[in-house]
């Protein structure tokens, strides 16, 4: 039995570009060339590319306007999830992060130590990637077998990595996994010949979409 699990990343946002801590508070949308990133992948997911079984949202304002145009081409009602959120930033939510790293001198200390909240209220890294996981876990054991996918945000496409490859919060030294908006990861889970359940990576940063609108760069 194989599940299909594909990660889509938001359309740009402004938090993105100005830029600032886009948590519930400073999360102010897409912008305008995020929209039509969003509306180039609706067209491409509209095709029947995917023939996904459920779909699941984040619900920050960046994902979710990323999320009803592809809830729209997929033809299926969108299941919102909390902990599909981005990390959140606790005190710094809403500042430009300039202002935030001047004001909590921590943020500096973010990838080194893994438990250290990234702002008061926030969340570590080791918290975010353990919620993260969970939210990846529940949704492939409660869809097991099936087509899933999961507009979500660069955060959990990159814990994914780090939960698919069983890779904990606390492995020295971090490599970036660079994920384009509204581009598509798209994980599989097969059970290999010796009964154990093997995750195998099929396709990371899929953005052919974009070509037309970003054509220097839909390759990436």
């Amino acid at each position: 039995m194989i599940t299909n699990l594909y990660l889509i990343r938001h359309g740009e946002a402004y938090s993105n570009v100005e830029p600032i801590m886009g948590g519930v508070q400073g999360d102010r949308g897409l912008t305008e060339r995020g929209v039509a990133q969003v509306e180039a992948l609706a067209r491409r997911l509209a095709q029947g590319e995917i023939a996904a079984d459920v779909l699941y949202a984040s619900t920050l304002p960046r994902a979710r306007m990323t999320a009803e145009p592809v809830a729209e081409a997929l033809n299926l009602p969108i299941h919102w999830d909390d902990d599909l959120q981005e990390l959140r930033p606790g005190e710094a939510d809403g500042m430009h992060i300039d202002e935030a790293r001047a004001r909590f001198p921590q943020m500096s200390l973010f990838f080194k130590e893994y438990f250290t909240p990234i702002a008061p209220g926030g969340e570590s890294w080791a918290s975010f990637q353990f919620r993260a996981s969970a939210a990846l876990e529940r949704m492939v054991t409660r869809h097991h077998g099936e087509t899933i996918v999961a507009v979500c945000h660069g955060g959990i496409v990159e814990v994914s990595f780090l939960f698919m490859l069983g890779l904990g919060p606390q492995v020295r030294g971090r490599n970036a996994f660079h994920i384009r908006n509204t581009a598509i990861t798209h994980w599989r889970q097969v059970t290999s010949r010796d009964g154990r359940l093997e995750w195998q990576l099929i396709a990371h940063n899929d953005c052919w979409h974009l070509r037309d609108l970003e054509p220097e760069q839909s390759h990436a």
